[in-house]
């Protein structure tokens, strides 16, 4: 972390998905919105391959995966999966690049994180790649070479942008509790040991010379074992937190890991007023006893999770909610 202490996140950025599927609307959007911290937009609504699974099997080196009915499955050679995969992400990389012309600034992609991807993708016997240390850490090492090629495109297209990685990990916390399904559906994983998960997300983390975030919106996000791989931030939705995080939390924050607070909804519904919809990350900040002036300096605010699932006019709304919030967090931290 120590590498990106002087980064200066914005304040205000998108998770990752949104729905439909035109990548040049998406991409208009969110640098719109966002003209200080726009993201990469993931459009799984196109079909297998921009779904978060197969988006970030496309990016694999050496090894490839395909559609079965049971899910993603890793096979010998590329498909048109992978084929379909690839072309997406260059369709929104191509989006991207004509909607940042000159920018300069904080650029957000996103991947599907180690722990993840060994939880979601089979194995030939039709088990989670989960199941074998070794096919876990032969994962783990194609994902590091493929986020590595990633960004060094993103930095060709946008040069002028400082690339930030986000990891999205819905399934580390059940990876470390043992709470993955086998094949079968009759029997769990075993609980993969704490000092391998931090291991696999310290070297994947490490090929990314900016900043490294992780995102996860299941509740009981492991704060203290992602400081420990040295993440820059942790994404989470603050309405699963419970009191049980905040010695966690207090620690981050105290330890400069930067937050990226979900307060948007990512279910449609009525937004409530940017000041209410802050109000859980200020009453969490008063509850730490941390000084208010942090909070405009230690927070960005995002949906909760991503925004595949709701129409075109809920997600447009919810990302100009989410710079309003942060305009309110910013004026009146107390």
């Amino acid at each position: 972390m120590s590498e990106n202490s002087e980064f200066r996140f914005a304040a205000a950025t998108g998770v990752g998905s949104l729905p439909g599927g035109d990548a040049r609307e998406a991409a208009r959007t969110v640098t719109g919105t966002f003209e200080d911290f726009p993201f990469l937009p993931e459009l799984p609504a196109r079909g297998p391959g921009a779904d978060m699974i197969g988006r970030t099997a496309g990016m694999l080196v050496e090894l490839y995966a395909r559609v079965e009915p049971s899910g993603w499955r890793l096979g010998d050679r590329p498909g048109r999966d992978t084929r379909r995969a690839r072309s997406w992400l260059g369709e929104d990389l191509d989006a991207l690049e004509e909607f940042t012309q000159g920018y300069e600034g904080p650029l957000k992609v996103q991947a599907v994180g180690p722990w993840t991807l060994a939880a979601n993708l089979e194995l030939r016997n039709g088990e989670a790649a989960l199941s074998d240390p070794g096919a876990c850490r032969d994962l783990a090492a194609s994902l590091a070479e493929g986020l590595r090629l990633h960004l060094a495109e993103v930095r060709r297209r946008v040069p002028g942008a400082r690339p930030v990685l986000q990891l999205d990990e819905p399934s580390l916390t059940a990876v470390l509790r043992g709470r993955v399904r086998t094949a079968s559906g009759y029997r769990t994983h075993r609980a993969v040991d704490r000092q391998a998960v931090e291991a696999a997300l310290r070297d994947v983390a490490g090929v990314h010379r900016g900043p490294v975030v992780v995102h996860s919106c299941a509740p009981d996000v492991p704060f203290a074992l992602l400081r420990r791989a040295g993440v820059d931030g942790i994404s989470f939705d603050v309405s699963l937190l419970t009191e049980r995080d905040d010695e966690a939390i207090g620690e981050a924050v105290e330890g400069g890991t930067h937050l990226f607070a979900g307060v948007v909804p990512s279910a449609e519904g009525p937004l409530s007023d940017p000041a209410g919809s802050v109000m859980g990350v200020r009453t969490l900040w008063r509850r730490l006893g941390l000084r208010p002036g942090l909070l405009p300096e230690t927070v960005t605010v995002t949906p909760a999770c991503g925004l595949a699932g709701v129409s075109p006019a809920y997600a447009r709304q919810a990302l100009a909610h989410c710079v309003r919030a942060a305009r309110s967090l910013a004026d009146n931290p107390e």
